[in-house]
């Protein structure tokens, strides 16, 4: 078809598939941005406390900043003649782009940290200690500071720490005594299945010695002899039997 008989559909086309020199991209395909992603929703805050929502919502916003520090100026240098010749379609395509950001490396880093340390609970327990210690001063419960200057964090640990120890260890050497305690039952009850055990094989031994001695004692007769009583006794009953 000439030229000039080109339709205004055929003419949006060419347009939009002219090529770039510098990227070697057209138009249409950088004009081609997924939807921008909700960061809220990936990060998901969850039920928490208020600190955590703060903390949360400060974190999203740290990571939405940081996501634009590659600066309009610096996609122009990149693309001179797409943002020369776009500059409305360029902005838009430098807004989406900034925005999918390594959101997907964030996120996933995010949510190991937030697992491996569990960083929600910690949080709602600091904003639930610092509820409870305002709760303590309104009502006018909040008692003499311990703490000093002077004194060594780990002092002050020891004396939190130490009592609890001790009971641990007291319940251990119970539990230690009763152990014992049954060792010595189980060890009894060995010894004397160990006393029957060798009672018999004494036993076992000595009849075992009388039966060696028998046996010797019946090699040592004169089996001849014997023989040979036993044939003469049985022929002078013969006649015997017959009558």
């Amino acid at each position: 078809m000439p030229r000039g008989n080109a339709g205004p559909q055929s003419v949006t086309r060419a347009r939009d598939k002219r090529v770039l020199p510098s990227t070697g991209f057209n138009s249409l395909t950088l004009l081609v941005v997924p939807r921008k992603p909700d960061l809220s929703a990936m990060l998901s805050s969850q039920s928490g406390s208020r600190r955590w929502t703060h903390f949360h919502s400060a974190l999203i916003l740290a990571i939405q900043r940081s996501a634009h520090k590659w600066t309009f100026e610096d996609f122009a240098e990149c693309f001179p003649l797409f943002v020369e010749s776009d500059r409305n379609g360029s902005s838009a395509t430098y807004n989406s782009i900034s925005d999918f950001v390594d959101l997907t490396g964030v996120k996933r880093d995010l949510d190991k940290l937030f697992t491996d340390y569990n960083i929600k609970e910690k949080i709602d327990i600091l904003h639930k200690v610092v509820n409870e210690a305002k709760d303590r001063k309104a009502r006018g419960e909040a008692g003499k500071d311990t703490w000093k200057d002077d004194l060594d964090p780990r002092v002050a640990v020891c004396a939190r720490t130490v009592p609890v120890l001790n009971s641990e260890a007291a319940r251990l050497r119970t539990l230690i005594s009763q152990l014992e305690e049954e060792n010595r039952e189980l060890e009894a009850e060995l010894q004397e299945k160990v006393k029957a055990t060798e009672d018999v094989n004494e036993r076992v031994l000595e009849t075992i010695d009388k039966l060696d001695l028998v046996i010797q004692e019946w090699k040592a007769l004169p089996h001849e002899e014997i023989d040979a009583w036993t044939v003469q006794t049985a022929e002078s009953l013969k006649p015997k039997l017959r009558s």
